[in-house]
């Protein structure tokens, strides 16, 4: 059973008294000042809190000392304890977020308001559906953590749940079942994932005895009755190992490892077995000084008793996911009684403890989750920190950038954790929820008051979105200016609405193609369309026939798929002859080579770099080559700005010169773009326009960020055309970034 540790007295002192005496048995752990900022904080809280009881029965200042002893015990900090202290107090007794900062300082004041976020989430009644609750109970723990700037709120969040676990007892069955499920479901798990393991241990067992209560007393009543004779066995034990030991020469510390009632029920439910069945009953824990003695002692105990098969784990060769390491062994013990031994470092032990490694990834089941356990691995460095002694203070800005979420948790009116991208929006929320929510959205409220739709979210703000029967998508929800959409999921229902919308209209026009295409290449006959659109994975002809009309669909490719079912056709189609190149295209494959100009020396080789493709009239710099005269850069070139400071010397002024008429230049342009349909053929559109001859291209896209990276190498005439060009294709729907190659 899970020892309670309180450095509280007992509860026949007056609040004050009691406040005093903790005080007292802190001094020796705090430095004076931090010691005078906790008491600071408890004569606030009590003037704040009065004699107010609570339904545990206790006065609300007991309660929150009994909150912030449970902080003490875990090591933490002044501010966490304040934090604790002070919870519930703003707001009350003219206790205002400035008087706080002024008082204690912005960073404990912005604790304080995310307690206050979080306790409303406390009292939301517990009405998702079942085949929901896992869904949602893993989402509220990423709340928790989502929702607080700072990793200390969460910790106050876990010691306030163990103290009203602990006054529990006292309450109706009802009320103890409500606590003990949500426990069970959240709290427990997510002192698991932060490796805080009385914490964790001891919020399990009293969710097991208010849970089970039965169960609960028979285990516990068994412990009870062998207990003499389990620590009878294990003081024999624990001499042996040490005399063993001894004469190997291992410094060691041995101990009676403490049983758990929760984890006992759990073998016992996973096994199928009776508490007979369960090997760990007797255990001990081993702590060495190195790995090395760690598997000296794994040898001594091996030679002292046979091992159980199937009961070793190497954890040390081969940490857990979350980086637990400890040598597990179960062997027949004196008298054959089963015996369970745990050999690590106290190191390892330390870390066990105090939450580096916690028993999650393989005890929960759940599937990955890189970004949760990013911010997870951050608590715990921090705890780790702290547990070093850290003094300096600053260890809160040295990980700050790490635990920078990358996801927001708001909520549904109905409690619901609804999981989005940081920068969401309403109209996003809206179509995580349903399409047709978002399609008829015309607006939303958060927290009650109206927002408008590109107004960005936080965690744990409740949403609700206003709909109208007649309401529609509109074209500027598309627009990455007007930032009313982040999500790929809600872009693609907007787009697939206007798709739909405007499917009549794009069907007319892709017959109209494929009608003049045909004729024009003397195909006779119905075309076999609907044989064709599976080819396309689409369902149908007229499915085939719209996205020839949209550009998603190049009518040629259609026509010469046809051509291949009908080979008769394909032989009396006169053959389209090869188009001689454009004016254009023959000025880009035999243009002369840009004039540039050296200063003060007279007809000195020069060639332009292909690295940076510099066209009249960007700014130039030269750099004389071994051998192959001046080699001509932008002046912002990536290898010019990364060349060695010895070769640096190289480099001369170099000017353009007049340039022939009708000359064009070679440039590389990078455009990246939310991926879409009809994307190329919009870029292209504008490159066209423009009168850019396009050389070559490259598309890559990335599905699952949704990007497409496209690099164009286009002949233009100058860097005016350039600019013009580049400015065009920013401005089209979906276009993030363009820029030139450097």
């Amino acid at each position: 059973m899970v020892k309670t540790i309180t450095y509280l007295p007992d509860a026949g002192h007056d609040d004050e008294t009691a406040a005093r005496l903790w005080l007292e048995r802190l001094a020796t752990h705090y430095p004076a000042a931090e010691l005078q900022q906790i008491a600071s904080a408890v004569e606030l809280m009590i003037a704040c809190r009065g004699q107010q009881a609570l339904e545990t029965g206790e006065s609300a200042a007991r309660y929150r000392l009994a909150s912030a002893d449970v902080c003490y015990s875990l090591r933490l900090d002044a501010d966490t304890l304040c934090a604790a202290l002070l919870n519930g107090c703003l707001g009350t007794a003219g206790v205002t977020e400035a008087t706080l900062a002024e008082r204690f300082g912005s960073g404990l004041a912005q604790m304080l308001l995310d307690l206050g976020r979080i306790g409303q989430l406390a009292k939301v009644d517990r009405i998702i559906a079942a085949k929901d609750q896992r869904e949602h109970e893993e989402n509220l723990r990423r709340l928790l953590l989502g929702i607080a700037e700072d990793v200390r709120v969460v910790l106050v969040v876990l010691a306030e749940r163990v103290h009203l676990m602990r006054a529990a007892k006292g309450l109706p069955a009802p009320r103890q079942r409500v606590l003990a499920e949500d426990t069970q479901r959240v709290y427990a798990p997510l002192a698991n994932r932060l490796g805080i393991w009385q914490i964790k241990w001891e919020l399990e067992d009293l969710s097991l005895r208010y849970l089970h209560p039965d169960e609960y007393k028979r285990i516990a009543k068994l412990l009870r009755e062998r207990r003499n004779e389990r620590q009878a066995y294990i003081a024999r034990v624990i001499a042996t190992l040490q005399q063993e030991m001894a004469r190997a020469g291992l410094t060691a510390s041995i101990s009676g490892r403490p049983k758990h009632i929760y984890s006992i029920w759990r073998k016992m439910q996973r096994k199928g077995v009776d508490i007979g069945g369960i090997f760990d009953l007797r255990a001990v824990r081993v702590m060495v000084e190195t790995v090395r003695d760690c598997y000296t002692a794994l040898g001594i105990v091996h030679g002292l008793w046979r091992h159980i098969p199937k009961e070793f784990d190497d954890y040390i060769a081969t940490p857990k996911g979350n980086l637990y390491q400890s040598l597990h062994t179960a062997v027949i013990g004196p008298e054959d009684k089963p015996l369970e031994v745990q050999i690590r470092t106290h190191q390892m032990h330390e870390h066990a403890e105090f939450g580096v490694a916690a028993h999650w990834a393989y005890k929960e089941a759940l599937g990955p989750d890189a970004e949760f356990q990013r911010r997870v691995v951050w608590m715990r460095n921090w705890l780790e920190l702290k547990s070093e002694g850290d003094q300096t203070g600053d260890f809160v800005e040295r990980f700050k950038a790490e635990f920078e979420p990358v996801h927001v948790y708001v909520l549904t009116p109905q409690a619901k954790v609804i999981e989005l991208p940081k920068g969401a929006t309403p109209l996003d929320f809206a179509y995580a929820i349903h399409s047709e929510i978002g399609n008829h959205c015309r607006g939303a409220r958060v927290d009650g008051r109206i927002v408008p739709l590109n107004h960005v979210l936080g965690s744990g703000e409740t949403v609700e979105i206003i709909t109208q029967g007649n309401a529609t998508p509109s074209r500027d929800w598309l627009s990455p200016h007007h930032g009313y959409l982040v999500t790929a999921r809600a872009r693609n229902r907007v787009r697939q609405w206007f798709k739909q919308q405007d499917f009549d209209r794009y069907l007319g026009e892709g017959r109209g193609l494929l009608d003049k295409e045909l004729a024009r290449l003397g195909f006779d006959g119905k075309p076999a369309l609907e044989r064709l659109a599976g080819r396309f994975n689409l369902h149908g002809a007229d499915d085939l026939l719209a996205a020839i009309g949209r550009g998603d669909v190049a009518v040629g490719v259609v026509v010469r798929a046809l051509l291949e079912t009908r080979p008769e056709a394909a032989a009396a189609a006169e053959p389209e002859r090869p188009r001689p190149p454009s004016r254009r295209r023959r000025q880009a494959q035999h243009r002369p080579p840009p004039r540039v100009v050296v200063e003060g020396v007279a007809d000195l080789l020069t060639e332009i770099a292909t690295c940076c493709r510099p066209v009249p009239y960007d700014p130039l710099i030269g750099f004389v080559t071994r051998g192959r005269g001046v080699m001509v850069h932008r002046d912002d070139c990536r290898n010019i700005l990364n060349l060695p400071e010895e070769e640096c010397e190289r480099l001369i002024a170099v000017a353009w010169a007049e340039q022939p008429q009708e000359a064009t230049y070679p440039v590389d342009l990078i455009v990246i773009a939310a991926d879409r349909k009809g994307l190329l053929r919009d870029v292209s559109s504008v490159m066209a326009d423009e009168d850019a001859n396009v050389l070559g291209t490259d598309t890559r896209s990335d599905p699952g960020h949704d990007v497409a990276t496209m690099r164009f190498t286009v002949a233009v005439n100058d860097v005016e055309q350039l600019e013009r060009l580049m400015a065009k294709l920013r401005a089209l729907p979906d276009v993030s970034e363009v820029h030139r190659s450097r």
